[in-house]
């Protein structure tokens, strides 16, 4: 007998449960993206991979107009590239610097899905690497595969770079495996 009430009651309580879930107020209503909402200082995981090796780290940037500054773009993976000496690799970097980056894009309203995607144009950058005592021209050629996205759900800002091609000094550099730059989710503060 005491199992049957204690089954009732649980039973009572399930009901109970789910006739409070049903009566709850889901109105959300959706606040229209505007193509100013892009502007503002950003923080941003990157995920900067070469090949099956990866490395995470936390930057800042910010949006304005139809221009994303970077204060301090993460060259380390360039610089590797060109100086291939991992024991030289940080004194490189530090001998550099930082790097300011300024990347261009156009952006376009998609109201279903309260988005805006945004079209990058990247620019090559310069670099004077130092290697072995004399510091090497390096341009590289940087793109933007897919577009981006500003979500207005929660705000975000989503995007990826790729370095498709160093050249030091004119010369191609080969063999060289691209270098991805992916910003999966960047957030405003």
């Amino acid at each position: 007998m005491k199992k049957f009430i204690a089954f009732k009651t649980f039973i009572a309580v399930l009901i109970f449960a789910g006739f409070t879930l049903i009566s709850c107020n889901d109105d959300y209503e959706i606040i229209p993206v505007k193509l100013t909402d892009v502007n503002g200082n950003y923080k941003a995981k990157l995920i900067t991979s070469q090949g099956n090796l990866g490395t995470e780290k936390i930057i800042e940037f910010t949006a304005k107009d139809t221009v994303i500054t970077f204060k301090e773009f993460p060259i380390r993976e360039i610089v590797k590239a060109v100086v291939q000496d991992p024991a030289k690799v940080d004194a490189a970097v530090a001998a550099i610097g930082k790097i300011e980056y300024k990347l261009d894009y156009t952006s376009k309203i998609n109201t279903d899905h309260n988005v805006i995607e945004l079209s990058f144009e990247p620019k090559t950058l310069t670099l004077q690497i130092p290697v072995n005592g004399t510091n090497r021209n390096t341009v590289v050629t940087l793109a933007a595969k897919q577009k981006g996205f500003f979500v207005g759900q929660d705000w975000s800002l989503r995007f990826g770079l790729v370095a498709e091609k160093i050249t030091m000094d004119g010369i191609v550099l080969t063999p060289f495996e691209t270098i991805k730059y992916d910003f999966p989710y960047c957030v405003k503060y």
